[in-house]
């Protein structure tokens, strides 16, 4: 029997996606069959996301959020489930990062790092995994799930000046861990995406300079990442191709990890 990635008759929530890897995860999600809820604190931002997707003739709702209020969680997660018709997915994608040395690094800076990157994620996996585990008490007649927290390879591997983010992901891959071990039971699954150094618009032009193209050097691919090749990775987590696999956690970053110190 063969499985395939798709998330036909599926619905998803995606955070953080009112830009960059969060708009694109909904586009993928969405190209692959789900229905998508689109969070984030940006609604504006949110609307372009809805647009592209819908373009693309798939299927968007929009939900403001904000993954350090837990009022505002809560409400949005409730929100999505009763517009969707419950939460079969969920990519846990939104997050901030901050560049400065450890010395002069300021109370407020790490613990806004840490309130969105762990706790927030921490904050809307509970409530998403409580409408999995309910689904059929709810009257949506589905139970089980799938969880995917989008981390990253400083999670596993530090680079200088950035440590609350460091920290805050490495957190993240041990929550996602934690978290398997106790939903296994509830058919719901938990897993980690640790992409590395991607192309985007924000950073093309750090990439372009001596110190970006020394670290590109440091990649055994020798180049960055694109978009696009997270999207396999993802649906594969996502979709019932990956069904028994929880607790993974999965590093799509050119083999940086591997290259030597």
């Amino acid at each position: 029997m063969s499985v395939t990635m798709t998330l036909a008759g599926r619905s998803a929530l995606v955070t953080g996606a009112s830009s960059g890897l969060g708009r694109h995860f909904a586009q993928v999600l969405a190209a692959a069959g789900a229905r998508v809820a689109l969070a984030a604190r940006r609604r504006e931002a949110l609307e372009e996301t809805r647009a592209a997707v819908e373009a693309a003739g798939g299927s968007a709702v929009v939900l403001a959020m904000d993954v350090t209020d837990p009022a505002s969680v809560a409400r949005a997660v409730a929100e999505a489930a009763e517009a969707l018709g419950g939460i079969d997915v969920l990519v846990n994608n939104a997050g901030v990062t901050a560049t400065t040395p450890f010395l002069d690094l300021e109370e407020e800076e790490w613990d806004r790092v840490i309130a969105t990157n762990l706790t927030g994620c921490a904050r809307v996996a509970r409530e998403v995994a409580r409408h999995m585990r309910d689904g059929a008490a709810d009257g949506t007649g589905r139970t089980g799930g799938s969880i995917v927290n989008i981390a990253s390879i400083l999670g596993l591997r530090v680079a200088g000046q950035v440590a609350p983010y460091a920290a805050s992901k490495a957190g993240l891959v041990q929550l996602t861990r934690a978290m398997a071990l106790e939903l296994a039971r509830h058919g719901i699954r938990v897993n980690a995406l640790c992409p590395g150094y991607l192309e985007t618009e924000l950073n093309r032009d750090f990439f372009a300079t001596d110190a970006g193209r020394a670290l590109v050097r440091r990649i055994p691919q020798r180049r960055l990442g694109r978009l696009e090749e997270l999207d396999g990775p993802l649906l594969l987590l996502c979709s019932d191709a990956g069904s028994y696999m929880t607790g993974s956690v999965i590093a799509v970053d050119g083999g940086h990890l591997v290259s030597s110190l």
